[in-house]
């Protein structure tokens, strides 16, 4: 793994186009347990360096951010892409009119301006990504890491800062 260092704008843009167009993401937030995922609706807007995740107060997961904000969120599709942050609970009814559709009435079964719907706003810190590439990238990877011999320049895994 190695760390690549960009300009703000351009580690943005690359984990906008990594996640683009991926429909569901893993959250991951701390309990006094431990750590808790579980699947979360990607909100249709651009990669901004914040991600947006529309749910209800009465969920394990509001109470598990107000106890510790960091968390973690996944995307898996045609790459890889683990992105580190700090939550936030937004109660922005505006906000939470903008990233609401027809489908959260069905799975929410509520509407936006219910009090009880919140908005978990991901202030993203870094990204680790990992490009699914082709099979023959894949197979040299494999090949060179299977063998002890050196794969950083094959740059299939990448960490990008945000902040």
């Amino acid at each position: 793994m190695s760390t690549t260092h960009h300009s703000h704008e351009e580690a943005v843009e690359t984990v906008r186009k990594l996640i683009k167009g991926i429909d569901m993401a893993m959250l991951t937030t701390i309990s006094e347990e431990g750590l808790v995922s579980r699947p979360m609706k990607t909100q249709e807007v651009e990669f901004d360096g914040d991600l947006c995740f529309l749910t209800k107060k009465d969920t394990s997961k509001f109470g598990e951010i107000l106890y510790d904000p960091r968390v973690n969120v996944v995307y898996a599709d045609k790459s890889y892409v683990s992105i580190r942050g700090t939550a936030e609970i937004v109660n922005d009814v505006n906000k939470k009119k903008e990233l609401w559709s027809a489908g959260y009435d069905t799975f929410l079964k509520t509407s936006y301006d219910d009090p009880n719907v919140i908005l978990i706003k991901v202030h993203a810190e870094a990204a680790e990504y990992w490009k699914s590439g082709n099979l023959a990238e894949k197979a040299v990877y494999m090949f060179k890491r299977m063998t002890g011999q050196d794969t950083d320049g094959l740059n299939l895994n990448q960490t990008v800062e945000l902040e």
